[in-house]
């Protein structure tokens, strides 16, 4: 009993180290951006002061917006993801119940290669796929941050995990109904498969949302521009006020956290039941 009491506590502490690991930069972000002067940001820049400014102010957030359109490249970038989102569900979706549920000829091999594509980088094929679109004129616009992402075998693959373990009587009643396959797919599968769908869909937003490098290939002018490249922008202008850009980080990071802290539920309990780890 007490080697198992022992074991918990120092599980539980390594845990509170960890969080504190991975809490302090947020910490430390949200305190900079709060504080309005940018002298006492520099001179504390090193010191456990920097976590407890003396006085809290928006300023910094109201500079953002005044030194850039912020509005607009938030608009860009909820735009290109909620889009990606939405039509790569369908998808993906789609395509993973046909590899599940159908049998066809070739649908092994389909499924090794879903496998296979998940461990090629993107960086790999980066370039090769810049050319494509530039040749296809494309290039600063909405649809060539979006079509390129909206199927991915990483998603297709944990739709199909869970498509593969759906109840066989189900689908045999709606054959027997006269369902066709489309039909059992969107009347069936698809309703019963919404804690999956969350799932992909909050892997799907913040891999979009953290996007920065093929926007930065794709984009020439702040029109098209997401958040991500804005903010290397940003950085870039002088004067370089860090108060500026921690409130600039502040308001990429802290909607995504709130947003998969209210959603964590629904994740980790799909994870659980469908064996995706």
């Amino acid at each position: 009993m007490k080697y198992k009491q022992n074991r918990k506590i120092f599980a539980y502490l390594a845990m509170i180290v960890l969080s504190i690991f991975f809490i302090f930069p947020l910490f430390y972000m949200i305190s900079v951006s709060l504080n309005p002067d940018e002298t006492a940001i520099l001179r504390n820049m090193a010191s456990v002061r920097a976590f407890f400014p003396g006085d809290l102010s928006l300023k910094n957030f109201f500079d953002v917006f005044d030194r850039m359109p912020f509005a607009r490249f938030l608009f860009n970038s909820t735009f290109i993801v909620s889009t990606t989102i939405i039509i790569g569900l369908l998808v993906n979706s789609m395509m993973a119940f046909a590899l599940a549920r159908l049998r066809w000829k070739g649908r092994a091999l389909i499924v090794s290669g879903v496998v296979a594509l998940m461990i090629i980088p993107f960086e790999a094929i980066a370039v090769p796929l810049l050319l494509i679109t530039n040749r296809l004129g494309w290039l600063d616009s909405y649809h060539v941050q979006i079509i390129p992402f909206i199927a991915n075998p990483l998603y297709i693959f944990l739709l199909f995990q869970f498509f593969k373990n759906f109840p066989s009587e189900l689908e045999e009643a709606a054959i027997i109904d006269g369902a066709n396959w489309f039909g059992i797919y969107w009347r069936i599968a698809l309703p019963l498969s919404k804690p999956i769908l969350s799932s992909v869909a909050i892997l799907h937003f913040l891999m979009q949302w953290g996007s920065f490098l093929w926007p930065l290939m794709v984009t020439r002018g702040p029109e098209y521009r997401p958040l991500t490249v804005a903010m290397e922008v940003f950085f870039g202008q002088y004067p370089r006020n860090w108060g500026d850009i921690m409130a600039f980080a502040a308001m990429i990071t802290i909607p995504v956290l709130l947003l998969f802290l209210y959603l964590q539920d629904t994740y980790v309990n799909t994870v659980a039941r469908s064996g995706i780890k």
